[in-house]
């Protein structure tokens, strides 16, 4: 990496990340509750989702007081210094809920409108992945090493491709999504559902998934694994010929790309 300012971006996000990945991780109380919804009842934010936004734009803000903001939890603001910080201080909410392990936090750094930076901090996974534009995508940790070089899997066969998904909150939208991964099924290997957006599409960048799609995403969702699964050598998108949003996210290795996103084509996965 030779452009000091995104040295300077990377390094903020891993240490913003780490230091909210072991809020949660230590600070998860016992009776953890909701502390309110979003989209429907199921849809859920708790007190750590908003703790952890605060400790992450704070420690930003007393370093880069000019950059802006957008995170989940409300924060936003416009900054006057073209960077821009994307935040999602915990997704997987509903599994940080109920114990499971698998949630993280995400991390990107956007300048002048153009993602260059992104961090997912995975905690029980103990592992870190990272990505700077240009500058390839690496992984700390966990079952990597340190600095290990990310690159999804070589594409197999689109019967043989291993997916995974998530639904939305909303039923009728969930009702759909059904439908459309009912129709998917028999075309792969197989579907899975970690529900968290960013540990899927580390997953496609380390070779652990053949691909992902969902919708309904958010930018906070998706702007730092997008980042960190194209620079492992992942294709993404939406529909065909659109960028990844929030009617359709897919994210795949090159040769598994093309054929899912027909077929989600084919099978409307952006409307119900």
């Amino acid at each position: 990496m030779t452009d000091p300012n995104l040295s300077e971006l990377l390094d903020l996000a891993l240490e913003a990340a780490r230091r909210a990945g072991a809020l949660l991780r230590d600070g998860r109380p016992a009776d953890l509750g909701v502390a309110a919804t979003k989209s429907s009842p199921i849809d859920v934010v708790t007190e750590m989702d908003i703790a952890a936004e605060k400790l992450i734009t704070g420690f930003l803000t007393e370093r880069r007081p000019r950059d802006g903001f957008l995170g989940e939890e409300g924060a936003s603001a416009e900054g006057s210094s073209g960077i821009r910080w994307v935040i999602d201080p915990l997704d997987g909410t509903v599994n940080y809920l109920y114990g499971l392990p698998t949630w993280a936090v995400s991390i990107a750094a956007e300048r002048d409108g153009v993602r260059v930076v992104g961090v997912v901090e995975a905690p029980m996974r103990r592992e870190t992945c990272q990505a700077v534009l240009g500058g390839g995508a690496y992984a700390n940790g966990g079952a990597f090493g340190e600095g290990t070089a990310l690159r999804c899997r070589p594409a197999p066969p689109l019967d043989q491709a291993l997916v995974s998904t998530g639904f939305n909150y909303v039923g009728h939208v969930r009702a759909h999504q059904a439908d459309v991964a009912q129709k998917l099924i028999p075309r792969l290997r197989d579907i899975r559902r970690s529900g968290s957006a960013a540990v899927d599409l580390c997953d496609v960048a380390s070779g652990r998934l053949d691909g992902y799609y969902e919708r309904g995403l958010h930018p906070w969702d998706l702007a730092a694994g997008d980042l960190i699964a194209r620079e492992a050598g992942a294709r993404t998108g939406g529909r065909p010929g659109l960028p990844a949003d929030g009617d359709l996210t897919v994210a795949a290795t090159p040769g598994v790309f093309e054929p899912l996103q027909g077929l989600l084509e084919e099978f409307g996965a952006w409307h119900d």
